[in-house]
């Protein structure tokens, strides 16, 4: 059994374009993205002009629980499992903290694609000292 891999992508704030090379080939590559928004996912995917061609499923809140075991499963079984929020990085103040949970208690290998953050965004702005 080969295992797979999970992947926490960081989703623009605003601007497609500030999407990373890493995230727009992790849409086109991943064998399943499990999105906060599917609707959301495929505008983000259409102005990013890249196709997914991997399995789409839903991850928000109220099925992330239900969700968790069947995309482990996946993983185990190989798959690389891409999980984006609508904007920023899963799980600030979003979806995907069960999943990662399960995923470190499973041995199955979590990787971070960085990104837009909205809270060091605000920070850096704020004027508030941030060292």
């Amino acid at each position: 059994m080969t295992s797979g891999r999970l992947l926490l992508g960081a989703t623009p704030l605003g601007q497609p374009s500030d999407a990373s090379p890493r995230l727009i080939d992790a849409l086109a590559r991943a064998d399943v993205v499990a999105a906060e928004d599917t609707r959301r996912l495929r505008v983000l995917a259409k102005a990013l002009g890249v196709g997914i061609t991997g399995r789409l499923v839903s991850l928000y809140d109220r099925v992330e629980a239900a969700r968790v075991p069947g995309l482990v499963d996946a993983m185990n079984a190989g798959a690389t499992v891409l999980v984006i929020s609508d904007a920023g990085m899963p799980l600030i103040s979003d979806p995907g903290y069960r999943l990662v949970a399960a995923c470190v208690a499973a041995g199955v290998p979590v990787t971070c694609l960085p990104g837009p953050s909205a809270v060091t965004t605000a920070l850096a702005v704020s004027g508030l000292p941030s060292e």
